[in-house]
């Protein structure tokens, strides 16, 4: 019998697929490329992660399916021999605030067992012990001897610590803030909306939380006064008000028609305890976020930002508190590891390396990864994308497993070139492992490192769907289907034609000035760019990038304009701009009921339009009809979603089709009005570019369609779901507003617009962005592209690398004439960049 050798799909219709066939070759890295909203991401994750993890909750049991979330079943006649998968989403989960670095990477744990069993400890009379083998065993022992130790200067017997001690997610955690480092006081100033303002015209700001509205009237019945500004009520009322005792009043109530309610049990809840109470009940993300508008954050005066116990500090390891251990970027781990090491008696030397064995292999992959910057102590949410999904790939990594399919969705976000080496040998390593690996990826020098190329195309949406060309990157770059074999050979046209006006930076432009003091790795960094140009911000992962551009300038201009102090970090801001726009790849929209017509106006537009047709007229059908979000126009049975969720217990949720609606989301006879023989659905079934034609005579929707496709979304239905949007197309559909104005004095601030775009879209988000210039915008962009950074006017590198090997500028120029004499890592690569391409294109 011949050995497998790879996963057979047959029929993968999910999203845009259409009908493929296609062979994945296991025990290889097969990457998968083509344009975005091509299809790559519904063949990787619709089909080969969702059928890969099904089939192994399959062989677990009723009881642990029931309480494990599982992927929907996939649109696929068969796969057949696909191995047990494993997702790497492009969108990592937002850590809580508990996460940090090192508990999300485990080292944490490794470290807190390293102080419990190498540290030197003082005994309660204030005498220090050396580590032992004596303090490790009495850490090893069961029952209530367990820590036990007796101070062989003064014998007094004591309990050392434990790793479970040292953390801050346990009984290590400061006794003050729990553990968060931070402390969370209500600000007495948030409470009082505004003195001069009456009770009954909402003074209290508090009071206009869900559900207290009705305060001033139970305060009124109580004797405060509602009728004058709460600046001239007596110290008694004010006490009512913000101090009363909660409990039930007989009140009479009176409606907006005159008409009076009474009750007994009108709860009176004082301005204080209206947000305490709100924020125990609090559950959405939205209501926690106005909650927290009536705190301030402090750093915890006990901990001092630490989050564990000042008790743990008197235990050292190599001379540092777990503490200042936790303060090391992952790069300064190892000289810890050799220092400690080199103070521990000869008994100790197996047990000490048997841990830091178990830290390095956590460790080696992070610093692969270009992580080396990252502190252990580096709160979890505030990574990025890119910083997430790494760390995420590095705890893979380690669990060593094998026969797994591992399928990855744009591994290379935020990385700098430099790091791609290290990304590909980790992913290298899954492979020696025994592991198959599908990547979905742009970057084509990860796509050349392949064994395997799948491309899905030609286009996006309706337009792709179909495996255009496949087999090894050598042989793409002979094969004519291809797009992106001429990216892998070098003989793509990656420069953009300029007109000569926007690019000629020898006359005297307006200039933008800016100097930060000392903002994290940041000392004394100065900068300037010209005004209405692009300049490309460049440089490692924590080079300081974000906190020069999106803290200290977008925050500077902005508070500028308010009249405001500019940010404590910065001592100079020289410049024109008055405005600043700051486009990022968050999702559009919280849910499926969002969509490309809701997000934009067409849809306002549309139900005008229907609302005023005789036959709407006749049936007394105004604008909420025409809306799925409103009970009127909405199917009954759905909700107007277009799908209906059954819960069929231990196995995966079937979400199916509502079979009232049919997936249209609209009654019945909202469908039956048409516009020129196009009901509202049929209108929202269509893509902008097939809606173009349809629309020439409706001026204000034409222009919108034309934006979305100027930006090269036109493969995208009108009644597309936003959120399900890349990180790319995103950036681009928020874009789409700012073009049909003049923008003379405007920043735009980009990070990482290329995220999921194919090298060629890079050219058509080049040309959206020479159209912002023409009209009058200042662009930056934070990047990592280098079609970007050479097709930029102006280029600012940071580094030399990334945390305090960071925050300095290493370049600043026009890119083709820094690349003549690169003075940084990333200028080299970038040089390497343009000759591969231009050694190609001179032949």
């Amino acid at each position: 019998m011949s050995e497998i050798d790879h996963i057979e799909v047959r029929g993968g219709n999910v999203n845009n697929l259409k009908n493929i066939d296609v062979d994945i070759p296991l025990n290889k890295f097969v990457a998968i490329s083509g344009p975005s909203g091509s299809g790559k991401s519904s063949l990787a994750m619709g089909i080969l992660y969702s059928e890969g993890s099904k089939r192994y909750l399959d062989a677990l049991s009723t009881y642990t399916k029931n309480r494990i979330g599982q992927a929907k079943s996939a649109q696929v006649r068969s796969v057949k021999h696909i191995p047990s998968a494993l997702a790497l989403r492009q969108r990592p989960s937002i850590p809580s605030d508990r996460s940090t670095v090192g508990s999300m990477s485990e080292i944490f744990n490794v470290v807190r067992l390293i102080f419990s069993r190498l540290g030197s400890v003082v005994c309660p009379n204030g005498h220090r012990l050396e580590p032992s083998m004596a303090i490790a065993q009495a850490m090893a022992m069961s029952g209530e001897k367990m820590g036990q130790i007796t101070c062989p200067v003064c014998g007094a017997a004591f309990m050392a610590k434990s790793a479970e001690d040292f953390s801050f997610n346990s009984t290590g955690a400061c006794p003050e803030c729990h553990g968060l480092g931070r402390i969370r006081e209500l600000d007495p100033e948030k409470i009082i909306d505004d003195e001069n303002k009456t009770l009954a015209e909402g003074a209290v700001a508090s009071w206009r939380l869900p559900g207290r509205n009705f305060m001033p009237t139970v305060v009124a019945n109580i004797g405060v006064r509602t009728d004058v500004p709460y600046k001239d009520l007596t110290d008694k009322e004010k006490d009512i008000v913000l101090h009363g005792e909660k409990k039930q009043y007989k009140v009479d109530f009176r409606s907006s028609t005159g008409r009076v309610f009474h009750t007994d049990k009108a709860l009176y809840e004082n301005a204080y305890d209206a947000v305490y109470d709100s924020v125990k009940s609090s559950k959405s993300d939205r209501s926690v976020a106005r909650l927290n508008a009536f705190f301030h954050f402090s750093t915890c005066p006990v901990c001092h930002g630490t989050r564990l116990n000042p008790d743990l500090l008197t235990q050292l390891v190599a001379g540092l508190t777990i503490v200042q251990v936790g303060n090391l970027t992952l790069s300064q781990l190892p000289e810890w590891e050799r220092q400690t090491k080199a103070q521990l008696p000869a008994d100790m030397q197996k047990m000490a390396g048997a841990l830091f064995a178990d830290l390095d292999n956590n460790l080696q992959p992070l610093l692969e990864l270009g992580l080396s910057y990252l502190t252990l102590s580096r709160n979890g949410n505030s990574l990025s994308t890119g910083e997430l999904q790494r760390i995420e790939l590095a705890r893979t990594l380690r669990t060593e497993t094998t026969g797994v399919l591992y399928v990855l969705d744009e591994p290379s976000i935020g990385l700098h070139p430099d790091n791609i080496r290290g990304l590909i040998h980790v992913m290298r390593a899954l492979i020696a492992q025994g592991n198959s690996l599908v990547v979905v990826d742009h970057e084509s020098s990860i796509i050349a490192a392949a064994d395997w190329v799948i491309e899905i195309g030609p286009g996006s949406g309706d337009a792709g769907g179909r495996v255009i060309a496949e087999g090894t990157p050598e042989s793409l770059t002979h094969n004519p289907k291809s797009l992106i074999g001429p990216f892998i050979s070098g003989k793509a046209q990656i420069l953009r034609p300029k007109q000569a006006a926007l690019t000629d930076l020898s006359k005297k432009l307006h200039e933008t000035h800016l100097t930060v003091s000392n903002y994290f790795n940041l000392h004394n960094v100065a900068i300037e760019f010209p005004d209405n140009r692009l300049t490309a911000v460049t440089g490692f992962s924590g080079a300081g990038k974000t906190s020069l551009i999106l803290d200290s300038l977008v925050n500077a201009i902005q508070d500028k304009k308010r009249g405001l102090k500019l940010p404590k970090q910065v001592t100079e801001l020289n410049t024109d701009l008055h405005e600043v726009i700051s486009v990022d790849s968050s999702p559009v929209g919280k849910n499926g009921r969002s969509t490309l017509a809701t997000y934009t106006s067409i849809m306002d537009n549309l139900r005008h339009i229907f609302a005023s047709l005789p036959a709407a007229k006749a049936k007394h059908f105004g604008i909420s009809y025409f809306s799925y979000n409103s009970k009127e126009g909405a199917c009954p049975h759905c909700g107007g979603t277009g799908t209906m969720t059954l819960d069929i217990q231990y196995l995966p949720d079937i979400e199916e089709v509502c079979p009232y609606c049919h997936g249209t989301r609209f009654i019945d006879d909202v469908q039956k009005i048409l516009w020129h023989g196009y009901s509202i659905v049929d209108l929202l079934n269509l893509s902008v570019e097939a809606a173009l034609p349809v629309f020439k005579s409706e001026t204000t929707i034409e222009r919108q369609l034309q934006l979305l496709a100027e930006v090269g979304l036109g493969y995208l239905h009108l009644g597309e779901s936003t959120p399900s949007l890349s990180g790319g197309e995103a950036q681009r559909l928020k874009l789409a507003k700012h073009l049909t104005r003049g923008q003379k004095g405007t920043l735009f601030v980009f990070d990482e617009p290329s995220i999921g775009l194919h090298p060629r879209d890079v050219q058509i988000l080049l040309g959206v962005l020479d159209k912002l210039k023409e009209n009058g915008a200042t662009i930056i962009v934070i990047t990592h592209d280098m079609t970007i950074m050479i097709n930029s006017d102006y280029l600012i590198d940071l580094g030399p690398k990334g945390g305090s090997d960071g925050g300095k500028v290493m370049a600043f120029g026009q890119p083709l004439q820094l690349i003549q004499h690169p003075t940084s890592i990333t200028l080299t690569y970038l040089q390497k960049y343009w000759d591969h391409f231009q050694a190609q294109t001179s032949v």
